[in-house]
């Protein structure tokens, strides 16, 4: 499978076509702009429906749904609908690990071996040479697990993954790289840091993550799913996904996220997601030495949404349009895409579609394009805001 396709189904990383600041041509006025963007990401590029938050330098938020929430019924979508967070989780994750190098119960520049002793061994592979660092920057040439699990999302819809059959399934394939070498994104990057994070705490990961950052933070529409726990309980739109590329929608709302652990099993709103990547730049999250770990980036080779994208710890650095810098991440897992963010100035805005891109597009070049797309109307709701 290729990294964009890897990416597809479980990672924070789109594919650059350049800038299309899509909704915002020939429409007067930011919310016109943003509204058009939301219908274009139904009308032209195909997800069923789309749903996004835009907050302004006030922390003013504004909502705007496109399409439908329920093929079958026509139902209307759930203004900050529900949806699976995907990657996104993957901020948060970072964000509990740094706390514990806050704490000084983990160091940035040990060897993973250090914490998960024996675990950490395959062809070219070796836990001793592979830092924490590695892991939360991707860089540890560790490859991905997403690649066994195949492509057909209605296969493995209902099976439950423990963590340890997802580092089995990475630690059966060779190596990609030498650690350090270069930047790749890899899912099992983050199992293992959640894998840490239980074994330096002697606590379930969902536990340290609702009890770290999504309580205190008040994201109250946030949560991380029980084991077997496949509906989403809250008001959300339905997702969807194809068998193969081309093929009919289905509905896959119904879906076990232990696929996904502690790089993408997370369910949240866009609203939610607003709030912690703001709280994150604003400090209530992690001290101002952590936070400066965390916005250390290197840069993003490939599967990048624009040009000069950099990847910090659990956090990508984007350049937009009009000059600032977002700091968010980008999520998808079968049934549902997002991406978002915030810049210093107190700007933020997450847009979230109901299937893939992969999903909805015929052929790589469609789902590349409805990939940027999604980015692109991020980078419109935020440059053209208040």
């Amino acid at each position: 499978m290729s990294v964009v396709a890897a990416l597809a189904v479980l990672g924070g990383g789109l594919a650059a076509t350049g800038s299309l600041a899509y909704g915002a041509p020939g429409h007067a006025g930011h919310r016109d702009a943003v509204r058009e963007g939301a219908k274009d990401l139904v009308r032209e590029d195909g997800f069923p429906a789309a749903l996004v938050a835009d907050q302004g330098r006030d922390g003013r938020v504004r909502d705007y749904t496109a399409g439908t929430g329920d093929l079958e019924t026509g139902a209307s979508v759930p203004v900050d609908g529900q949806v699976r967070a995907g990657s996104n989780t993957k901020a948060l994750t970072a964000a509990v690990v740094l706390q514990l190098v806050g704490e000084g119960k983990v160091k940035l520049d040990e060897p993973i071996e250090t914490y998960l002793p024996g675990l950490v061994r395959g062809d070219g592979i070796d836990g001793g040479r592979i830092t924490v660092r590695d892991l939360l920057q991707h860089t540890s040439g560790l490859p991905d697990y997403v690649q066994a699990l195949g492509l057909d999302p209605f296969e493995v819809r209902d099976t439950y993954y423990n963590p340890r059959d997802l580092i089995d399934l990475a630690l059966s394939q060779k190596a990609a790289f030498e650690p350090g070498a270069k930047w790749q994104y890899s899912n099992t990057n983050y199992v293992l840091a959640g894998l840490l994070v239980e074994k330096v705490t002697g606590r379930p990961f969902g536990e340290e993550i609702t009890d770290r950052i999504v309580r205190p933070l008040g994201l109250k529409h946030t949560y991380w799913p029980g084991v077997g726990e496949r509906g989403i309980r809250g008001a959300h739109p339905k997702g969807y996904a194809a068998a193969t590329p081309g093929a009919p929608l289905e509905d896959i709302t119904r879906l076990d996220p232990s696929q996904a652990w502690a790089a993408g099993q997370l369910v949240t709103t866009p609203r939610d997601l607003n709030r912690f990547f703001t709280a994150l730049l604003g400090g209530e999250v992690l001290e101002a030495a952590e936070l400066k770990e965390m916005q250390t980036t290197v840069p993003v080779t490939e599967g990048a949404p624009a040009p000069g994208t950099g990847y910090g710890l659990g956090l990508f650095r984007t350049p937009l349009s009009c000059g600032v810098e977002l700091w968010g991440h980008g999520g998808s897992i079968h049934g549902y895409e997002t991406y978002g963010g915030a810049t210093r100035d107190g700007r933020a805005a997450t847009v979230a579609t109901t299937a893939l891109s992969s999903s909805v597009a015929t052929d790589p070049a469609g789902m590349t394009a409805a990939h940027q797309h999604v980015f692109d109307l991020v980078d419109t709701a935020v440059c053209t805001g208040r």
